[in-house]
């Protein structure tokens, strides 16, 4: 009797525990995922933004400034 609770015992914990490595498995994939997606919208935000200072350095350039008023 004593030897089928251990083997029951055995079993349970070994399931519990393989449990929850595929649970942290599955925390850390979805985790990454996010890292990765927020990396790329921080990339995109970065080269709008130096779209953007390459837009307004150009207007404010002084050649383009007197190339807008020789028109």
């Amino acid at each position: 009797m004593k030897l089928r609770f251990y083997f029951v015992f055995a079993v349970f914990c070994f399931t519990a525990i393989l449990l929850f490595a595929a649970h942290l498995r599955t925390a850390n994939d979805r985790v990454f995922y996010q890292i990765c997606k927020q990396k790329t919208y921080h990339n995109r935000l970065r080269q709008q933004l130096a779209g953007r200072q390459l837009r307004l350095e150009s207007m404010i350039n002084p050649a383009a400034v007197s190339e807008r008023l020789g028109r």
